[in-house]
């Protein structure tokens, strides 16, 4: 009788509580939280361009548009951070990161509303709007309301919409495109309007970098990406591919850079940027975790926007 008493007075208490565990509360979204949502890493790859296209414009005009340049330097970032919001929606939305390795997304955290990040998402397209319209009244090319329009609806449609072409492998020709082509000669067209073969040249060579940058981050989500069903060039094509694909990008960068040297002298100062571009080759070729390619993302973005500082140093020099 003693011990049926011990027992029972052992499970006595609320049954719901016995052998089970309260999970803690989510913690309450930060200030810091909304930042890393931003990327932060990836907005050189939208200075790059800019840098590289004013230089380009100076080369040519002889005069620095800084207010026009300040603009293009607005349109860049806000897209970009644009972007990496409305990426956290819809691959949230998705389910496509709820495993994945890197810094959790709001949306995937489920500790923030969707509609919250899509709003913040679409705010950003908005400033972005707001200072190309700027550009356009002030240089009186109406016609690039339609280029601005383009950009922010493959913005939208990179992982937005029922069939995003960033899950189809067309993510790098949308990066070379637009952060690349588009935003380069874009820049170096509303304070000059003329291209000269320096800014293609840059333009390419800011394309490679920021496509790069695009194969380092799903080379790191390469297995959650085949789980959730996204079909990104990486996937496709393997480790290994991505991996000659890299090096393939960076090495032509910095190949067009060495070309441009012959003219512009300073342009050898952009072999620098292999203090951070060869770690960077080294590191996708060793690894052994994924997390080691977020060092790898970092540097990238680091070669990029001191590539543009070089070449644009290059061209006003």
């Amino acid at each position: 009788m003693a011990q049926a008493k011990k027992r029972t007075a052992r499970t006595s208490g609320n049954p719901a509580r016995r052998g089970t565990t309260v999970a803690p509360p989510p913690k309450p979204v930060t200030l810091g939280d909304w930042i890393g949502a931003a990327r932060l890493r990836t907005l050189p790859l939208a200075i790059t361009p800019v840098l590289i296209g004013t230089g380009a414009a100076v080369l040519v005009g002889d005069l620095f548009h800084w207010v026009i340049a300040l603009a293009c330097l607005v349109v860049a970032v806000a897209l970009q951070i644009g972007v990496n919001f409305a990426n956290d929606y819809s691959d949230g939305v998705r389910g496509t990161d709820d495993h994945r390795v890197g810094p959790a997304r709001l949306t995937a955290s489920r500790r923030v509303q969707p509609r919250a990040v899509l709003v913040v998402a679409l705010a950003f397209f908005g400033v972005a709007a707001i200072a190309g319209l700027a550009i356009v009244i002030r240089t009186q090319q109406w016609w690039m309301i339609a280029v601005g329009a383009v950009c922010i609806v493959a913005a939208w449609f990179y992982t937005g919409g029922r069939r995003p072409y960033g899950y189809n492998a067309l993510g790098e020709v949308f990066v070379f495109v637009f952060f690349g082509l588009v935003a380069t000669l874009g820049t170096t067209w509303v304070q000059a309007t003329v291209l000269p073969q320096e800014a293609w040249f840059g333009a390419v060579g800011a394309g490679l970098l920021a496509c790069a940058v695009l194969l380092a981050n799903n080379l790191r989500d390469i297995d959650q990406d085949r789980v959730s069903g996204k079909r990104t060039l990486t996937v496709l094509i393997g480790r290994r591919g991505t991996q000659i694909l890299y090096t393939a990008f960076v090495v032509l960068a910095v190949a067009i850079a060495v070309y441009l040297a012959f003219f512009y002298p300073i342009a050898w100062l952009t072999l620098l940027v292999l203090l951070a571009a060869g770690p960077a080759i080294v590191i996708v070729w060793t690894y052994q975790t994924a997390r080691e390619l977020i060092l790898v993302l970092q540097l990238t973005s680091l070669t990029s926007v001191a590539y543009g500082a070089f070449l644009a140093w290059a061209f006003v020099g």
